[in-house]
């Protein structure tokens, strides 16, 4: 079902970690369209939604492939006609190694979620954001550290595209805004860090919580 009376919402990457709890968060004003790889995630996802007496439209979809999401900001455009938000929490986390190490597998995986997505994820859904509409991405500053060869280069491209969109949409919109999360307990961090004491880092729900008001603040 789908509450056609709330703005939409957007969520890449809704299956797990930040991505999920702000999914789960934004359906209390929002009806949630939820784009990620992992089906059981979305299901899950779906679940604590309608525990909640939210709406999901779910999108067991690859960021990377660019007719898939050209399909599904066509299918967006046809039905609803626009929607308020773009949240992009989709990652790659690349393993931590020295650059000569680079393996060439993982470099591509990475700069192809990480980086190369953008490429057809901001021009497509540019299109479904009115000028009052809002993108919102996350930064994680790890380029040039040691070790974040991988993931640290590839989100910082990321993150650079989007200031330069941020900067040529300023005064027409839509508001393009990076935040800095925290860290967090989550899987993506685990693979930097598997021996971390987990206690000492935020939960994504709280983490979601925190950052909840700037995404939806004027």
């Amino acid at each position: 079902m789908t509450d056609t009376s709330r703005p939409l919402a957007l969520v890449t990457g809704a299956s797990r970690g930040l991505g999920f709890a702000l999914a789960e968060a934004l359906a209390d004003t929002h009806h949630v369209i939820a784009v990620a790889r992992t089906v059981g995630g979305l299901e899950e996802l779906d679940d604590r939604i309608q525990k909640r007496g939210g709406t999901a439209t779910l999108a067991p979809m690859d960021i990377v492939k660019a007719d898939a999401m050209a399909q599904l900001c066509r299918s967006v455009h046809d039905r609803w006609g626009q929607i308020a938000l773009w949240v992009h929490t989709a990652i790659h986390a690349g393993p931590l190694t020295p650059v000569d190490h680079l393996d060439a597998k993982d470099w591509k995986k990475s700069l192809s979620i990480n980086t190369d997505a953008m490429a057809h994820l901001v021009p497509y859904i540019s299109h479904l954001l009115a000028s009052d509409g809002r993108a919102v991405f996350f930064e994680d500053n790890h380029g040039g550290e040691k070790f974040y060869g991988h993931y640290g280069t590839t989100k910082a491209a990321q993150i650079h595209l989007a200031r330069s969109w941020q900067e040529e949409t300023r005064s027409i919109g839509p508001d393009v805004r990076i935040l800095s999360p925290k860290p967090m307990a989550t899987h993506l961090r685990a693979r930097f860090f598997p021996g971390e004491d987990r206690a000492a880092l935020a939960a994504p729900a709280q983490e979601a919580a925190r950052l909840l008001p700037d995404i939806l603040g004027a």
